[in-house]
């Protein structure tokens, strides 16, 4: 593969530059928010645009719609992830990170909204998909909720799934309602954990 080194020990990849990981996170962001803002199916030529970079830049990195579209999902799960530590670490309390990151999952939840016809169809690179999000989130939402009940602020013996379950639902409620706020009930979903 183009980026392998090969050395005695085998092939290895080799690392990105920075300039070259900040681009690409620049260009899944505007992806991400060209996918918010006009579904999945808006024009590549709209998501270059908004990234401020040709097409065929865009075509090297992901070949497909479906490569973006896996790739955008992929880099959303990893920044979530990463924001867990540094919350619990930068936060005023435990309960307070988690708060900020239970509405970041908020956030990443809505905004897959508009992806769920592809995420939910029979195309197969999307079947990992979910896996990859419980798997990467869940132990991240356990150390936040573990956290909290450590230093008292919610009742312990919180199940993170569960949680993370329960946020999803009340995102997926009805869009088109407008007295239905999926962040404020979410809000007192989190709010029922207090000690």
């Amino acid at each position: 593969m183009a980026g392998d080194v090969v050395t005695e020990a085998g092939p290895t990849t080799r690392p990105r530059r920075a300039d070259a990981r900040r681009n690409q996170e620049a260009l899944l962001d505007a992806a991400a928010a060209a996918f918010v803002a006009s579904g999945v199916e808006v024009p590549i030529r709209d998501i270059a645009a908004r990234a401020g970079v040709g097409t065929a830049t865009i075509y090297r990195h992901f070949p497909t719609r479906a490569d973006l579209i896996v790739a955008v999902y992929r880099h959303q799960v990893e920044e979530l992830a990463e924001s867990g530590p540094a919350l619990l670490a930068d936060g005023a309390s435990p309960y307070a990170a988690l708060v900020r990151w239970i509405d970041a999952l908020v956030d990443f939840v809505v905004t897959k909204q508009g992806m769920a016809s592809v995420l939910q169809s029979d195309d197969p690179c999307y079947d990992p998909l979910h896996a990859y999000f419980v798997e990467r989130l869940e132990p991240v939402c356990t150390r936040l909720l573990d956290a909290a009940a450590s230093s008292g602020e919610i009742r312990p013996g919180q199940d993170a799934y569960e949680l993370m379950r329960g946020v999803g639902g009340l995102c997926a409620g009805p869009r088109q309602d407008p007295r239905y706020d999926a962040r404020r009930l979410v809000g007192l979903l989190v709010a029922g954990l207090r000690a």
